[in-house]
């Protein structure tokens, strides 16, 4: 990604890091700007071979590399280095968000439904999250993640599973129920239309990647529609209850991924994945779980899926999408679903107060619940985690991150006597 308001002259203009006066002992300003809209930002600097100060302020306290050397700044101070170049170096600066560790709560509104799914979309540039509940013809939607306000389903069936993808240049977000051949699509976030799925099964789960929407159910049934309207049945390579499915991509291949239960509360070990939405071949879990929940995400640079289970410590990550490797979850707990967003992998359970956030996709920490509640659904947007429950309550829960902008200098340090 690229950074905005970037000023790399010792001349910044309105609301840049710093000063074009060079703290004391520093001979230039070499860079002054601010990370505004994006977390990382690359360009050049000119040095004139003394050492280096750099200088940060903000929410978080950016690292910058200079050269492939990386200096770790201090909120408000400006930092000596021991970093000497002449000439045009390159230089990264990259702010580390602080971990996900404590929830907030937050009321459904009038909905007190039992909440089973949740995604994140945009509508005419407003970005919306819209939940899905078992047995209720009513959803919910918000524009911040803690207030809501009524969707409509339509009718009443067991809703699953909702996502958002985006056809033609319009986003849909697209819904599935279980024990039923019904789903439902709407471009509003809101008022979701009828449609029909090619089979009845007890879909699972739904998402969408390379235009494709793709959902999963019980035995061997999935099924995919690029309209979001009329679907198309597919095969699942074997009879499980296929919870679970997501989209990401490896070395420029996008991969549909499953996760499956042999029944309700059942372990196996089967797994599945897809290049193109429509045919799937078979994987193998690091061991036999019952299987809830997979997502997409960096750990770091590298593009890693994760997956997690009921009752269980028991957890799995892919950097291929085909082949699986054993993590360890914080806590036994039903492991019921997660998601990714801003460097972090988040974990969310039934009947608890604990979830988990990982910054690699196999290590694991436990993170705080504001209620314990059965988190049934939990997804990222805007910089901000929601999560919602299957509870007559009606609750929520979200974290944000600390906003931009993330201030930043770097200065070039006396040659001779300042």
């Amino acid at each position: 990604m690229t950074g905005s308001s970037v000023f790399p002259t010792p001349t910044p203009t309105a609301g840049t890091s710093y000063s074009s006066q060079p703290p004391v002992n520093a001979s230039s300003v070499l860079l002054d700007g601010q990370l505004v809209n994006n977390s990382t930002i690359t360009t050049t600097i000119t040095g004139t071979g003394g050492a280096l100060y750099v200088y940060s302020n903000g929410a978080t306290t950016p690292t910058i590399t200079i050269s492939g050397v990386a200096v770790t700044t201090i909120t408000g101070q400006v930092i000596p280095t021991t970093v000497t170049y002449s000439g045009s170096q390159s230089i990264t600066v990259t702010t580390t968000y602080p971990p996900p560790s404590t929830f907030n709560s937050s009321t459904m509104g009038s909905n007190s439904y039992y909440f089973t799914g949740v995604t994140y979309g945009v509508v005419s540039g407003t970005g919306y999250y819209v939940a899905v509940a078992n047995g209720s013809y009513l959803g919910a939607y918000s524009t911040d993640g803690i207030n809501w306000g009524n969707a409509s389903l339509g009718i009443a069936y067991g809703w699953n599973g909702v996502t958002y993808g985006v056809v033609s240049g319009t986003g849909y977000f697209v819904a599935v129920a279980g024990g039923s051949n019904n789903a439902a699509y709407c471009t509003d976030g809101i008022n979701f239309n009828p449609s029909t799925l090619p089979s009845s099964s007890y879909w699972y789960a739904v998402t969408y990647g390379n235009g494709y929407f793709v959902t999963v159910g019980s035995g061997t049934n999935s099924a995919y529609t690029t309209d979001a309207i009329n679907w198309n049945a597919s095969t699942l390579p074997s009879i499980q209850q296929w919870t679970n499915v997501t989209y990401g991509v490896i070395s420029g291949t996008g991969y549909f991924v499953a996760v499956a239960q042999t029944s309700v509360g059942g372990s196996t070990t089967a797994g599945a994945y897809s290049t193109n939405g429509t045919t799937w071949t078979a994987s193998t879990m690091p061991s036999s779980r019952t299987w809830q929940g997979v997502a997409y995400g960096l750990a770091g640079p590298t593009p890693t899926y994760v997956a997690v289970a009921s009752g269980t410590t028991a957890g799995a990550y892919s950097t291929n999408g085909t082949s699986w490797t054993a993590s360890t979850m914080p806590n036994t707990i039903q492991w019921w679903a997660v998601t990714y967003g801003l460097g972090y992998f988040v974990a969310v359970g039934y009947q608890t107060t604990v979830g988990a956030y990982s910054s690699n996709g196999s290590t694991w920490t436990a993170l705080t619940m504001p209620i314990g509640l059965s988190w049934s659904g939990i997804t990222y947007g805007n910089r901000k985690f929601v999560a919602v429950a299957y509870s007559n309550g009606g609750n929520g829960a979200y974290y944000t991150f600390p906003t931009f902008p993330v201030a930043f200098g770097i200065y070039d340090g006396p040659v001779g006597v300042h």
